[in-house]
């Protein structure tokens, strides 16, 4: 079937769908809702036999939704809506939700119903869950509700708000400051964290700190520290410790408020935000291999189970700045130093990495300087995996990865890959030609010619379908919650195999076969000179790309590799035009329709 996908960004959920829907024959096209975009033309232009809105902020114009079934998707249960569904289930503190495909009409999400699948909602940032429980129960409804449109048999049933047994389920509005705002000296750390996950990614909670007005994005909570409601107390990480009236939360990212007539900010690790603003404060950073395990919050944990150790990390949209990677290599050497063989390597429910963070580099005083201190310290970690002869490494991709963080994943024996996890293994769409080894790593996972297509066409791809290009090894089908559970067992029957000391051993000979033939380093030199070249040259597309990157930047057209005639097989260089201006699996502060 031609399904056309509208969307106000081509955001995580909207990949999901469109390489799912792909997966299973259909012939997939995606349109961007942009202010000046003409989007009855563009449709009719289309001629789809289906529109899907996986994630939009404005309403399908009538001339569209009376002359195509639209179905819209939206993050609550029947009968629930408006712009701030997550936000307010998050803030209310509910345990269970859904999501519901509904045909639009002349009324906001009051459309009449497809699909309802309900889901869990576990103690998690907004953005997380969105990933994860929600994206899992849309994808179902979405694939139910393309299935019984195909089958043009089935009525979708009205909805009825007022029989409805919820009262919570019911038209609400946007979830403004005035509801989120923090009292440090009279809500307690559960109230603070529940707030600070209902507004994570956006739009944040609103705050003062240190003389200025900044938004607070992410909450975790602290076991042990204590001070004045509202006090700093102490960093971890890049995040800063603040003080609640009954304990202490950990804030791992803030963003400027904008000023009048200045350009929109960006968020930034909470450390390196506040600059000399922050006073001298402890550094309570953690060992990686405590005797007794710390229940409080830090991004890179280990653990050990029998022969099997475990090396976690989790940092914020999946990015890895150059002090994040040089610290991830050092707990890596660490774990290395450890009894075990097998090595897990991976997040446990969400992001697994997006590769180097284009955040961090855009606020630098060089971002020249700073693209290629971040490259060369995650093509260190990439290089470290790649060498490592006396133990199986497994990467453990439980949620979403990109770019260099693709290549990661690559790096290690095997890939075990969550069934809701979507992959982008490309670089061109921010103007550059990527390093991490790819050269050598996606060539001998998935053979040249898919290599070079994955690489063109710049389109993601589901679990299934990297299982079936042999780019992972395993899919997990199973739920985030489950995912490191599920991993741990596996992982365990691996380490008991007869067969893995043998796989050890031939590691070291294959290393020792390739260094003969091709060195590792001869890949990296290649790479880098080309990444070198796109760095220094301040006309290079990737720096404007990246400034429209982090941004959130509107792009003027449709990029036209998301159409589908695949014009990205020219493999030219896109311009700014060609990204979507926000973060590839970031969450809109309005993802329904």
């Amino acid at each position: 079937m031609n399904i056309l996908l509208l969307a106000s960004a081509f955001n995580s959920l909207t990949q999901r769908v469109h390489a799912e829907l792909r997966d299973r024959g259909h012939t997939v096209a995606v349109e961007l809702a942009l202010p000046d975009s003409p989007l009855p033309e563009t449709v009719r232009r289309h001629a789809p036999q289906l529109v899907v809105a996986p994630m939009l902020k404005t309403a399908i114009p009538e001339e569209v939704w009376t002359a195509h079934t639209c179905l819209v998707v939206h993050p609550g249960p029947v009968g629930d809506r408006g712009p701030s569904s997550l936000d307010w289930a998050i803030h209310e503190g509910v345990d269970q939700w859904g999501v519901t495909v509904l045909q639009a009409d002349g009324e906001m999400d009051a459309g009449d119903v497809w699909a309802c699948v309900p889901c869990r909602v576990p103690p998690v940032p907004k953005s997380e869950l969105y990933r994860g429980e929600i994206a899992d129960a849309a994808l179902e409804a979405v694939l139910l509700a393309v299935e019984r449109f195909a089958g043009g048999t089935y009525v979708p049933r009205e909805q009825d708000v007022a029989r409805t047994a919820d009262a919570r389920l019911r038209p609400r509005p946007y979830l403004d400051q005035s509801v989120r705002r923090i009292d440090w000296a009279e809500d307690s750390t559960h109230d603070v964290l529940r707030k600070l996950r209902a507004a994570d990614s956006q739009p944040g909670v609103l705050d003062v700190l240190l003389g200025r007005e900044w938004f607070l994005h992410g909450g975790h909570p602290e076991t042990e520290l204590r001070g004045r409601p509202g006090e700093l107390l102490a960093t971890r990480a890049g995040a800063v410790c603040r003080a609640t009236k009954d304990g202490a939360v950990w804030i791992p990212e803030l963003r400027p408020r904008r000023l009048p007539g200045q350009p929109p900010t960006y968020k930034l690790p909470a450390v390196r935000a506040l600059g000399d603003r922050l006073p001298p404060l402890p550094d309570h950073a953690l060992p990686l291999l405590p005797e007794v395990r710390h229940g409080t919050w830090t991004d890179i944990r280990y653990r050990e189970d029998g022969n099997v150790g475990f090396l976690s990390f989790s940092f914020p949209g999946g990015a890895m700045s150059t002090e994040q990677c040089r610290r991830l290599l050092d707990a890596y050497r660490e774990a290395c130093e450890r009894p075990t063989s097998v090595l897990v390597l991976g997040g446990e429910r969400d992001f697994f990495s997006n590769g180097i963070h284009l955040g961090v580099i855009e606020a630098a005083d060089d971002p020249a300087a700073e693209s290629w201190a971040n490259i060369n310290a995650i093509d260190d970690l990439v290089e470290a995996v790649l060498t490592t002869t006396d133990r199986l490494v497994v990467a453990a991709v439980a949620g979403n990865a990109a770019a260099g963080g693709v290549m990661l994943a690559l790096a290690a024996d095997e890939v075990w890959c969550r069934s809701g996890a979507v992959l982008n293994p490309h670089y061109r769409l921010m103007g550059l030609y990527g390093s991490e080894y790819w050269t050598h790593t996606l060539p001998r996972k998935v053979g040249p010619a898919t290599a070079d297509r994955l690489m063109r066409e710049a389109l993601p791809v589901s679990s299934a379908g990297a299982l079936r290009l042999g780019l992972v090894d395993r899919v997990v089908d199973c739920s985030p919650e489950e995912f490191a559970r599920e991993v741990g067992g596996l992982a365990a029957r691996l380490a008991s195999l007869p067969a893995t000391a043998s796989r050890i051993t031939a590691k070291k000979t294959e290393l020792d076969r390739l260094e003969s033939v091709t060195p590792l380093a001869g890949f990296r030199e290649q790479e880098l000179a080309r990444m070198r070249r796109t760095f220094d040259d301040p006309d290079a597309p990737y720096h404007s790309l990246r400034r429209s990157f982090v941004h959130k930047e509107r792009p003027a057209c449709t990029p036209p590799h998301l159409g589908p005639a695949r014009v990205a097989q020219t493999g030219q260089t896109p311009s700014a035009a060609d990204v979507t201006g926000t973060a590839p699996h970031g969450v809109s502060s309005r993802p329904n329709g």
